[in-house]
């Protein structure tokens, strides 16, 4: 039995209508006109307003009932969505996702909503013509005149039953309607030794005998209308043809022929029962044939499973001991030398491999589901602000770790806050600076080896350098007149407390935001680059691993310790030449092909006791465009590496990300290569400030 709560159940998929009911409304303000875009609204609350019903949320039902009333006159081109009525469309959109975290919200708070909703709809505005062009034979058949009735004849797909359709509740919503003559189709019904219990084999003649719209009948089907067979013809039309030779028949106009409206005919693809309003249909048959049955490998391909997060987890740490007890067979293969066993270890790790591929792919998820979150987040924005703003994402394809995704939205919305409150500027200030009225925010994600870029861009006034230094040096971040490069200054932005703001306003001013960015980047093992012109904009580029489970790792010995660095950050490896050394002072230099590479020895900073190898060896590591080589003694070879987090004890060495655990058995420390880098990094510019100073 399943123990799955079914209001959590309803929770889980009302969220994803509610976000594309967010997202059609935010598109819908620049695409009034989009008649798909209006349909998908509508679907996303009609089956809001089912399903609310149907699990209990009453109150849910009723407002969205209401809701949708209002909607529908844009449906039908009787009102334009402009700025009030979506504003309106938005407010009622945020109710409903309050109404069923909580039920026994305000009542009247729900009811100005709706008031303004209908002022909205109801106001001097521009008639959309209709677009639909079968607007006529939703309520009258050929000529205007309204028929007696609808002849339907429908054959659901072979998967119906499986996926959840009872063709016996459609059957009683056209009853509903009127009264009805139904006949099955057995024709398609195989032997009994050949029937498939699950397959649906039956299809239907409906002729109802009622003065009903077309509509009426077309929303006994919305929920499952993607691949089956439909045909709806009015009785008067039927009767007419009935009457005429069977050759001056059209097949257009043939009841066999499915007459489904052209608005109509994107409407449900059916995945799930919340998710089919919100979904593009799937291509149907052709016209006066049956619909294939699906095949086995088309439902598998179709099908979609809602899984717990914590089981997913539970699954990646099975898969991580896997990985360490298949390393360990490798080795004590390895040192047995027996053929077979070696054969064995071989094959284990081949099927290991596939199986840690195909559960981090369950866990990665395109980043488009995050980005989609923030279209509302500038909408509001901008309002408040009195700034229009063009919001452009990109890269929504791109694929990250779900546990990273789950911690990157605090970070984004206040780097969006920022960059919106601080960096674009108000459309007079702009057209003083030559500017268009509207400033542009970029979001953008791309794979970049084993890391994601993630980019937030403006074209705003930029950092102001000199406010910058005057708050540090007010702060005692730096002192009075103190040498600071212009990549130190800029990263003064993210210490806590910090903030330029001339006053403390409901978005800005307390110096919190960007100090929770870079704290949850660094323990996302990231890192953030600043780059900005003044006047120009600024960029923010965050660079996060693709996940924090498995990752593929280079394991070097220093002395008689073992370290992973991670192999995505390892660009090559050399000898470190005889006689290259550093100064007394730890400034350690290596020309690699014309480049001066700075270089760490890992036997000083980890103070490694005993002699170093006579032929030490350098990996070069990168993080953006900076180099740094790491001297260790022995390049063991590659590795999949399990991360285990550290303690909160060990919190505190920036030098390790983490530490995994080897086939013997012994425990070998990750390298945090974003740490590592930046320390090399100040010896660089220590150099080249020491170099101007005796220039000078």
């Amino acid at each position: 039995m399943s123990d799955l709560d079914p209001a959590e159940v309803f929770r889980q998929e009302a969220a994803d209508l509610i976000e594309t009911l967010e997202q059609a409304l935010l598109d819908l303000e620049k695409r009034p006109d989009d008649s798909e875009l209006v349909g998908l609204a509508f679907r996303a609350l009609h089956t809001l307003k089912g399903s609310g019903a149907m699990f209990g949320f009453n109150a849910v039902s009723e407002f969205i009932h209401e809701f949708e009333t209002a909607f529908d006159r844009v449906r039908k081109g009787e009102a334009v969505a402009d700025r009030r009525l979506i504003a309106a469309a938005l407010d009622a959109r945020d109710h409903v996702a309050q109404l069923i975290d909580d039920p026994d919200v305000d009542p009247a708070r729900g009811a100005a909503i709706l008031a303004a909703l209908k002022v909205a709809v109801s106001g001097e505005a521009p008639v959309i013509a209709p677009s639909r062009p079968d607007a006529a034979v939703d309520g009258a058949g050929p000529g205007g005149v309204a028929p007696a009735g609808w002849h339907v004849r429908f054959r659901l797909p072979a998967d119906a039953l499986t996926l959840g359709t009872n063709p016996l509740l459609l059957l009683d919503e056209l009853r509903e309607l009127g009264p009805c003559e139904i006949v099955a189709n057995v024709d398609d019904v195989p032997p009994l030794d050949r029937i498939e219990p699950e397959q649906c084999y039956l299809a239907w003649d409906v002729t109802l005998r009622a003065e009903v719209p077309q509509e009426a009948v077309d929303d006994v089907f919305l929920f499952v209308r993607d691949d089956m067979d439909l045909a709806i013809q009015p009785l008067a039309l039927e009767t007419a043809e009935a009457q005429q030779p069977a050759t001056s028949k059209s097949p257009a106009t043939h009841p066999a022929a499915p007459a489904l409206a052209p608005d109509r005919r994107n409407e449900i693809a059916q995945v799930g029962p919340l998710q089919a309003a919100a979904l593009p249909s799937a291509e149907r048959a052709p016209a006066g044939k049956p619909a294939e049955r699906a095949s086995p490998a088309r439902v598998e391909r179709n099908a979609t499973l809602r899984v717990p997060a914590e089981r997913l987890d539970e699954l990646m740490d099975r898969v991580g001991e896997l990985v360490i007890a298949q390393a360990r067979l490798s080795q004590l293969a390895e040192a047995i030398h027996d053929p077979a066993l070696v054969n064995v270890a071989e094959e284990i790790e081949r099927l290991t491999a596939s199986l840690r591929d195909t559960t981090m792919g369950t866990r990665m998820v395109p980043i488009g589901s995050l980005f989609g979150r923030f279209r509302r987040l500038v909408h509001d924005l901008s309002e408040d602000l009195g700034k229009s703003i063009n919001f452009v994402t990109e890269g929504e394809d791109t694929e990250l770790d779900k546990t990273v995704i789950e911690q990157l939205a605090d970070p984004l919305v206040h780097l969006i806050r920022n960059s919106i409150d601080h960096g674009i500027e108000n459309p007079d200030r702009r057209a003083e600076t030559g500017k268009s009225a509207a400033g542009t925010l970029r979001l953008a994600a791309s794979h970049r080896g084993a890391e994601v870029a993630i980019t937030i861009s403006d074209d705003g006034a930029g950092l102001n350098g000199e406010r910058i230094r005057r708050r540090a040096e007010e702060a005692g971040l730096i002192a009075p007149g103190q040498p600071v490069s212009e990549a130190e200054l800029n990263r003064m932005i993210f210490q806590p407390g910090f903030s330029t703001a001339a006053q403390v306003t409901s978005l800005s001013g307390r110096g919190v935001g960007m100090d929770v960015v870079k704290r949850t980047i660094d323990g996302l093992r990231g890192s953030i680059d600043v780059d900005t012109r003044p006047g120009k904009g600024t960029t923010m580029t965050l660079r996060l691993p693709l996940t924090l489970a498995i990752i593929d790792g280079l394991l070097v010995r220093v002395g008689e310790d073992r370290y992973t660095i991670p192999l995505a950050a390892v660009e090559e490896c050399l000898e470190l030449p005889v006689g290259v050394d550093g100064d007394a002072r730890g400034r350690s230099f290596l020309n690699v092909r014309g480049e001066l590479v700075p270089f760490l020895k890992l036997r000083q900073v980890f103070d490694t006791q005993g002699n170093p190898d006579p032929f030490q060896k350098v990996v070069v590591v990168a993080s953006d465009s900076m180099r740094v080589g790491l001297v260790v003694d022995q390049i063991i070879g590659n590795n999949q590496t399990v991360i285990k987090q550290l303690s909160r004890l060990h919190s505190g060495l920036k030098t390790f990300s983490g530490a995994t655990i080897l086939g013997d058995g012994t425990v070998a420390l990750i390298l945090d290569v974003m740490h590592l880098v930046a320390f090399g990094q100040k010896l660089e510019e220590r150099r080249r400030a020491e170099t101007l100073g005796r220039a000078a």
